[in-house]
């Protein structure tokens, strides 16, 4: 006896539904590579910042309006590290499955314990967000809680393969669990360490290790630094005997090496985002090595 055509062809939509991809934007790097790692074969991630990019202040282009339009989920930090470009992009974008509220809107900042919230929004202050410090990726247990997030979001839009991201969650909470630990441990001895930076990023990664960044060559956040202020960073870091600078990509490289000489200081290249540097590539907990390799063994060099 035949099937009929109505069911066969029924059939074979079921089977390509079945089959489909999750359609994936992530708006930063760090984001992208814990979604594939919850993900795996069941996605296609799409990354709209570069890893090398500031991602305060990435080019909005066009093609990443194309890119929207067939997202499933869009994932966003959620803490306004974005809004100076995702906006215009999502008021472009006909796309109701990423719309505020949806499933499809992963905020991963949601149950994180943001840190510097404004008692008031002043310019004058320099770059500062409403919903406090958006760097906050790079402490570990965050990305923990952007984890779980996205692993909900990928579970209720294709429930079929919902057992699939709740095992890759449970595999990458484990590995990052037993990270924290021997990361936490290299620090353990250099609690208290003074560590200058460019800018204002590392709150959450200085928070979570034991360390002090509070001198910063920007005067204020996204303010560039005046020859006078960077004689008072100077000034500062020499007395207060601070030996390591951060310095990110796409910062001012010349200026972070100008105040190291001064200081006898060393510049560490840092990033908050896979492959931002070289030694970071690969996924989040790659990249984590990488920093918490380099800065402990930047801050024993120097203490020496």
């Amino acid at each position: 006896m035949k099937t009929p055509f109505s069911l066969t062809l029924g059939l074979v939509i079921l089977a390509a539904n079945a089959n489909a991809k999750l359609n994936v934007v992530a708006t930063t790097p760090d984001l992208a590579a814990i979604a594939q790692e919850i993900g795996g074969k069941q996605v296609e991630i799409t990354t709209l910042a570069r890893p090398s990019e500031d991602p305060h202040f990435v080019d909005a282009k066009p093609s990443f309006i194309v890119k929207l339009n067939k997202a499933d989920v869009l994932l966003e930090g959620g803490a306004e590290l974005e809004i100076g470009w995702l906006p215009p992009l999502l008021a472009g974008t006909r796309n109701a499955k990423i719309a505020a509220g949806t499933a499809g809107n992963v905020r991963c900042n949601e149950g994180v314990q943001m840190l510097e919230m404004p008692t008031a929004l002043d310019r004058s202050q320099g770059d500062i967000h409403a919903a406090g410090n958006p760097h906050f990726m790079v402490d570990p247990v965050n990305a923990g809680i952007a984890a779980h997030h996205i692993a909900d979001a990928f579970a209720k839009l294709d429930p079929t393969q919902a057992a699939f991201y709740q095992a890759n969650l449970k595999k990458f909470a484990a590995a990052l669990d037993a990270k924290l630990a021997e990361w936490q441990k290299k620090f353990e001895p250099l609690k208290g360490a003074r560590i200058a930076a460019y800018h204002n990023s590392w709150p959450y990664f200085a928070k979570r290790f034991g360390l002090q960044i509070d001198v910063f060559l920007e005067p204020k956040p996204g303010i560039p630094p005046s020859p006078a202020h960077l004689a008072a960073v100077i000034a500062r870091m020499k007395e207060q005997k601070v030996k390591v600078v951060f310095h990110d990509p796409y910062f001012d490289h010349k200026r972070a090496e100008s105040v190291a000489s001064a200081t006898g200081a060393v510049v560490v290249e840092v990033t908050q985002y896979p492959g931002g540097v070289k030694g970071s590539e690969g996924g989040y907990i790659q990249m984590m090595d990488y920093l918490v390799n380099t800065v402990s063994q930047a801050l024993v060099n120097q203490a020496d």
